[in-house]
C-alpha cells in the first residue's frame, strides 16, 4: 500500500499529463493519470485517489460531467484545469463539484500550492468546523453568541453578514461561486440576484479589512464569486 497521497491526472493532452505526472511524483505524490472521462472514473473506482486534477475539455465525458459523477459518490477535492477565458465554464464546473480551478498555461508551483491547500481540507477539518468555536488564522468565531474577533478586535455583524461570513469561512482558500453563495445564504430562488453579493461583501470589508479598497481576505476571482483566506498575505 502506498504511504503517498494519491492523486489522479486527467488530461487528453500527453504531454501535460506527464508534466504533472513528473512533478508530482517529484514531490511525494502517488500519480495515475488518464486521457478521457470514462477512464478516469474507472480509475477513480478502482484505485480511490485522493484528490483528482482534471481537465474540463475532454473527449467521451468532458470534465463538467465528469465532476458531477464524481460527486454523487464522494467529497474528495478536485481541481479542474481551464484555459483562459473560459469563465462561464469555470462557473459550470465549480457549481458541478469541483473546489478549485487552475487556468492554463499555469507554473508548478501554483499547481502544488492548490494541492496541498486542497489537500489541507480535510473530512477531519470540515468536522472540526462543525464545532461551536471556529478558528483559524486571524479569525475566532462562536457559533452561539454570533461574536466575531478578526486579529483580536471584535467585529459586529448583522445575521445575514454573519450567516455569509460563516459560509466562507467553511469554504476557506476554495472558490465559491456567485450562485453556490446566494443559495446558501438567500436560497434557491435568488441564484441570480448578484446584486446582493456586491452590497453585503462590500459591508462586510468594511468592517473586517484594513483597507476595503484592497481586500485582503475576501478576495474577487471575476466573472466567477469570491475566495476566502483566514490570514492576508
Amino acid at each position: 500500500m502506498s504511504e503517498f497521497q494519491k492523486v489522479l491526472v486527467v488530461d487528453d493532452e500527453s504531454q501535460i499529463t506527464r508534466v504533472l505526472r513528473h512533478s508530482l511524483t517529484a514531490h511525494k505524490y502517488d500519480v495515475r493519470t488518464a486521457a478521457d472521462g470514462i477512464s478516469a472514473l474507472d480509475t477513480f473506482r478502482d484505485w480511490h485517489p485522493d484528490l483528482i486534477i482534471t481537465d474540463l475539455q475532454m473527449p467521451e465525458l468532458n470534465g463538467i460531467e465528469f465532476c458531477r459523477e464524481v460527486r454523487k459518490v464522494s467529497d474528495l477535492p478536485i481541481i479542474v484545469l481551464s484555459v483562459k477565458g473560459e469563465e462561464q465554464t469555470k462557473v459550470e464546473a465549480l457549481d458541478a463539484g469541483a473546489d478549485d480551478y487552475i487556468t492554463k498555461p499555469f507554473g508548478i508551483d501554483e499547481l502544488l500550492a492548490r494541492v496541498r491547500a486542497a489537500l489541507r481540507r480535510s473530512p477531519e477539518s470540515k468536522a472540526a468546523d462543525d464545532l461551536e468555536r471556529l478558528a483559524d488564522g486571524d479569525f475566532v468565531i462562536d457559533m452561539a453568541t454570533h461574536e466575531i474577533t478578526v486579529a483580536g478586535a471584535a467585529v459586529h455583524l448583522t445575521p445575514k453578514e454573519f450567516d455569509m461570513l460563516v459560509f466562507l469561512f467553511r469554504n476557506r482558500g476554495k472558490v465559491v461561486t456567485h450562485r453556490t453563495l446566494l443559495s446558501a445564504i438567500w436560497g434557491g430562488n435568488s441564484t441570480e440576484q448578484t446584486e446582493y453579493l456586491r452590497v453585503f461583501v462590500g459591508q462586510i470589508r468594511k468592517k473586517i479589512e484594513k483597507d476595503p479598497s484592497k481586500p485582503r481576505y475576501i478576495r474577487t476571482e471575476p466573472w466567477i464569486g469570491y475566495r476566502f483566506f483566514c490570514e492576508p498575505e
